[in-house]
């Protein structure tokens, strides 16, 4: 009997209709206006000015902030967002209690009731000795005030310029530690031998705390000065600089980076 070739099965694609220009637009537009909501209410973008917090973050990193987290949480808005609490080692974003309009970023150290102290450059908290992996020691300086807070008094022979922070800091002080107030925290740099904290100026307020750095977006070689560049001459030829030397001066490795 000879060979019969089977007849094919026809498939039959059931094609859903078209996208119409009115719907295409409409899912556009649901897309940029969740797109700004996140960027105008959840995000905001900051550069690194500073080398107080390397090797965490280097200077010229670009990351995006989650101004949403560590903010009271709101009642349409709770069960949306993963509001909490500051927490110890957190790395946040705060306005300066020092400076107005100066925007800082540090790792938490100490919470409210936290009981601080540093012996030989090294943290105790609550009396424990704190192991570090992040934490850098650059300078083979030796600054008693620095190293051993707060055993030694603040001085303007150790860099303490802040007044307030001179005459409060005894009030705080208990068994040798520095005690956490309520609604504050006690923030330090991970570049510990540069970095301008807490231990200079005091505790920050709860009330100043921006928001927690999610990532870094960008990271271009900067110079340490640049930022204190204010011309307009000067950012112009920062900004041709940029233009020229986008590709071999970016970090590439550093993109995308999660900060912690």
């Amino acid at each position: 009997m000879p060979n019969v070739p089977k007849k094919e099965e026809e498939i039959i694609v059931d094609e859903k209709p078209r996208e119409t220009t009115v719907e295409f637009l409409a899912s556009l537009a649901g897309v940029l206006v969740t797109g700004l909501f996140i960027i105008t209410f959840v995000l905001q973008a900051f550069e690194i000015p500073s080398s107080s917090m390397e090797d965490t973050l280097l200077i010229g990193d670009h990351v995006f902030v989650n101004r949403e987290q560590f903010a009271p949480p709101t009642r349409w808005m709770g069960p949306l967002m993963p509001y909490r609490d500051v927490r110890r080692n957190d790395i946040v974003v705060f306005l300066s209690p020092e400076e107005q309009g100066l925007f800082v970023v540090k790792r938490i150290m100490g919470v409210p009731g936290d009981h601080i102290h540093l012996r030989d450059g090294v943290v105790y908290r609550n009396g424990e000795k704190l192991v570090e992996p992040y934490v850098q020691h650059k300078l083979a300086d030796y600054n008693p005030y620095r190293d051993n807070f707060p055993a030694v008094p603040p001085s303007e022979m150790y860099g303490v310029r802040n007044e307030k922070w001179t005459q409060e800091m005894p009030s705080h002080l208990e068994g040798g530690d520095i005690v956490v107030p309520p609604d504050s925290y006690f923030a330090m740099g991970d570049n510990r031998d540069v970095s301008y904290d807490s231990r200079y100026w005091g505790f920050i307020p709860r009330k100043n705390v921006i928001g927690r750095p999610m990532f870094i977006y960008w990271s271009f070689v900067t110079p340490p000065d640049q930022y204190q560049m204010r011309s307009a001459g000067d950012r112009l030829g920062f900004l041709a600089h940029i233009i020229i030397h986008f590709f071999d001066e970016t970090r590439w490795p550093r993109t995308l980076r999660i900060v912690r």
